[in-house]
């Protein structure tokens, strides 16, 4: 058989094996789902694989759950590491993937109740109650604290206790945290950055625009934009040079959650127990599938997507339940495989972990 013919038939082999979703021994192949327990005496995550939806493991977290109302409570980062926060342990715990499996690396102490966390700029950063923390990178791992600033809202004062909903990067020189405060409209704070540690000035605080209420999860862009829900009445922003450049109804009740992919937005409208579709512009926003798909078990929390994988936690009828969907280019949903049941009423959090590219065989 000629070379050609040698590399073709390996390469139409390995074509089939991707497309039917198996996989070959050794190395990072698996597509992880993870989420956590949220028990607030001893919290752990559990890990499932995206193809089978096996749990592949249960780790302990090292602390307490018990966050709610909040957005990004788990977060990966570059395929390798993933952030959990322990609310009632004023810490996060840091995981490092291992082939296709997790372990504990570390324990990061915060300077207020860890509600949400993002990486970005080489940091870790994490919004708590009342403060917002950064922590260096070093070594493939979580360093120590090298900056903190208050949490403030646009009407004056300290947020009240359970106000802060997501933390997330928009540029290497700021980030966002959202404030729900009602009855009052609610914030979004911009935190200075000095080469990735929030600097320790002041936040900014933006108010939500008049006629809407609790801007909540978000989802960031390259281009410094980010799309933000109103979720308490019913809206969706575009956020873009300190101050909403735009805002539309939702057509949805209670949008709360948001992933981006690409040029989509998926978001999870908790009241209508469905899963919308945004596109962003530098100047508008607009609803591109009003309902991308139906969560039937119970309504949909925090949502999480990356590389063909989304994953969304829904809550009902006191247990938690785990949805898992593929997408393709156009941001179409299928569902993928049956619904997990996770066994806890509270679980809190996703994260899509992919493979590393440059470690699939």
């Amino acid at each position: 058989m000629s070379r050609l013919k040698v590399w073709c038939a390996a390469a139409c082999l390995a074509f089939a094996a991707g497309s039917s979703g198996i996989h070959a021994s050794g190395g990072n192949q698996r597509t992880l789902v993870v989420t956590m327990t949220n028990d607030p005496t001893a919290n752990e995550i559990r890990v499932y694989d995206a193809d089978s939806h096996v749990l592949v493991q249960t780790l302990s977290t090292h602390g307490q759950g018990g966050v709610g109302g909040n957005a990004r409570g788990i977060k990966q980062h570059e395929g390798r590491l993933i952030a959990v926060v322990n609310n009632g342990s004023n810490s996060v715990a840091i995981f490092r993937r291992d082939g296709d499996l997790l372990k504990f690396d570390t324990i990061v102490t915060t300077t207020s109740a860890p509600v949400s966390v993002d990486f970005g700029n080489e940091h870790l950063y994490v919004a708590g109650a009342t403060t917002v923390d950064s922590f260096d990178l070093h070594q493939r791992s979580v360093a120590g604290l090298d900056g903190t600033t208050d949490l403030a809202l646009a009407s004056g004062g300290i947020p009240p206790a359970g106000s802060t909903a997501q933390v997330g990067v928009i540029s290497d020189e700021q980030l966002l945290v959202t404030l729900k405060a009602d009855p009052d409209p609610g914030t979004v704070d911009l935190i200075a950055l000095d080469h990735g540690r929030i600097a320790g000035s002041a936040a900014t605080a933006v108010s939500a625009p008049d006629g809407t209420l609790t801007p909540f999860g978000f989802a960031t862009d390259a281009d410094g934009t980010a799309l933000i829900t109103l979720a308490h009445s019913n809206h969706d922003g575009l956020f873009r040079d300190g101050s909403f450049a735009s805002v539309i109804a939702a057509g949805q009740a209670a949008s709360c959650w948001m992933t981006r992919v690409g040029k989509y937005v998926f978001v999870a409208n908790t009241g209508s127990r469905s899963i919308s579709r945004l596109v962003g512009t530098g100047n508008n926003v607009f609803v591109d599938g009003l309902i991308a798909a139906q969560i039937t078990t119970g309504a949909p929390a925090d949502i999480d997507a990356d590389a063909g994988v989304l994953g969304v936690i829904d809550h009902g009828a006191g247990q938690s339940h785990l949805w898992v969907f593929s997408y393709n280019q156009f941001g179409e949903l299928s569902p993928a495989g049956t619904i997990i049941t996770i066994g806890v009423p509270d679980a809190n959090g996703v994260a899509i972990l992919s493979p590393r590219a440059d470690e699939r065989n």
